[in-house]
């Protein structure tokens, strides 16, 4: 919603390209850096109830974003929707993984179409509701936060009411080791962060200077750009619901080399297309793109499987950090040239991908996609 109505705000506040980045930075830092101290904490101590915490500081954000009428209390307003973010996605990560029944990759896809799916209405609902009504129907969607509070008021019960039957298991699971040395663990760590960076910053292009984009080159309203960011949003939630139990299948890093790499060629050919084929490249970048997160956080918690929390909070949190650096990045780049500038040197990102081929094939050495320990699978 917050991406979805910066033509609104960049209209009202008369903002320029930099600040709108850091409307974007405002919320994807504050995220980026909290989630994983939150998700650290929580796999010593964990905390059923901070789901619908998250979802209270949420709600705060987008009741205050919809009266907002300064810059700095749309920063403001952003940073709290970045809080509510870094509260639920470590210990929301680790309950999808708990009620996975050991098809890991599907349950991450899922949990993650959640949240791309909320994204892609973003637009759509902002061209149909924010944008003939004003800013202030922002205040409408708290209703959807509300409802999530009393859904995840029910989680964290059966999270809670898990934990006995969990607890026999725990001392055993933080004693599991990773199935690699630490180098080699933590060289794996650090290339799958190198591939969200590429994923991320060029996603960044799109979330946030997409709709400004079509407008600036091809003169189309507002409202038919934010449809065009439907799509192309509706396309990644696809991609990401087939990322994860395709890698159950064939294996994570295979899902990951198709990702990252196979985009190249959209992405290259994407500032030189024309409207119609602007809008096929970007379902098919989309769809490429989105489909190795799941495969990527599953793969890494595979590698620390004692530190569920602190993998779910790094990651998310360092997809969204380099989300709003980007966003930032990106904003101030296209004030010192062009919109079109930063999509033909953005184009580029996925070539990242080819550190791929340095990922351990963890089946080769033993592990096989991780499963759940039966007193979990039995609890689900």
């Amino acid at each position: 919603m917050i991406s979805a109505c910066y033509p609104i705000f960049k209209s009202l506040y008369h903002l320029d390209y930099t600040q709108i980045g850091l409307i974007t930075l405002a919320y994807q830092m504050t995220a980026s850096i909290l989630q994983p101290v939150v998700g650290f904490y929580t796999d010593h101590r964990p905390q059923p109830f901070s789901l619908p915490i998250g979802m209270g500081f949420s709600l705060a954000g987008l009741v205050m974003l919809s009266t907002a009428h300064t810059f700095s209390m749309i920063l403001f307003s952003a940073a709290m929707v970045g809080v509510g973010s870094s509260i639920f996605h470590p210990e929301s990560s680790r309950v999808a993984r708990m009620a996975s029944g050991g098809r890991l990759g599907l349950a991450q896809s899922f949990f993650q179409v959640g949240g791309n799916t909320g994204g892609a209405l973003g637009p759509l609902l902002a061209a149909f509701i924010v944008l003939p009504r004003g800013q202030h129907s922002i205040a409408w969607f708290s209703i959807a936060a509300v409802v999530a509070i009393m859904v995840l008021t029910y989680v964290g019960a059966w999270y809670r009411s898990r934990r006995s039957v969990k607890s026999a298991s725990s001392a055993k699971q933080h004693t599991t080791q990773s199935p690699l040395p630490p180098g080699k663990t933590m060289l794996a760590i650090v290339i799958l962060l190198s591939l969200l960076f590429s994923k991320f910053f060029y996603q960044a292009s799109l979330t946030s200077y997409y709709i400004f984009y079509l407008i600036s080159k091809f003169h189309i309203s507002v409202q038919s750009a934010q449809i065009y960011m439907f799509v192309f949003l509706g396309a990644a939630v696809v991609g990401t619901f087939a990322g994860g139990p395709i890698g159950d299948r064939i294996g994570r890093k295979y899902v990951i080399w198709f990702s990252i790499l196979g985009v190249l060629p959209f992405t290259l050919a994407l500032p030189y297309a024309n409207l119609f084929w602007t809008g096929i490249l970007s379902v098919l970048i989309g769809m490429i793109f989105s489909s190795a997160f799941a495969a990527i956080i599953v793969f890494a918690q595979e590698l620390l499987p004692s530190r569920v929390g602190m993998i779910s909070g790094l990651f998310f949190g360092f997809a969204f950090g380099m989300g709003g650096i980007g966003a930032a990045v990106l904003g101030r780049v296209a004030d010192l040239t062009s919109i079109d500038f930063i999509y033909r040197v953005c184009s580029f990102l996925p070539l990242i991908g080819l550190l791929t081929v340095f990922l351990p094939d963890l089946r080769k050495v033993g592990i096989e996609p991780a499963k759940v320990p039966s007193t979990e699978q039995a609890a689900v």
